[in-house]
């Protein structure tokens, strides 16, 4: 019997990565459950620590059901943001963002 695959997924995130978008971000991982996904954080200009904590524990849910979430592209603010605050997503980056 062949085992049916699920159709990967992508989130593009928004330029601004506040309060007020931490609990939209929540619900859009939450209804992306169960498939393989791709962030896009290519037009993020500000991130704040809420939605890094959002995202990291959507990492986190998705290596337990173990189903690839990666970053397809993100912002240089994005990526200075997560090093300013101590998150490190190199492990999480696909193979063209590290270029």
């Amino acid at each position: 019997m062949a085992s049916k695959k699920a159709a990967q997924k992508n989130l593009s995130l928004a330029p601004v990565l506040d309060l007020n978008e931490a609990t939209v971000l929540h619900k859009q991982l939450m209804g992306l459950k169960g498939n393989p996904l791709v962030i896009d954080a290519s037009a993020v200009e500000r991130a704040g620590a809420l939605c890094a904590q959002v995202l990291m524990a959507g990492a986190r849910s998705w290596e337990e059901d173990k189903q690839p979430f990666t970053f397809g592209k993100v912002s240089d603010p994005f990526m200075k943001t997560m090093q300013l605050i101590g998150v490190n997503i190199d492990h999480l980056l696909a193979q063209e963002a590290r270029q």
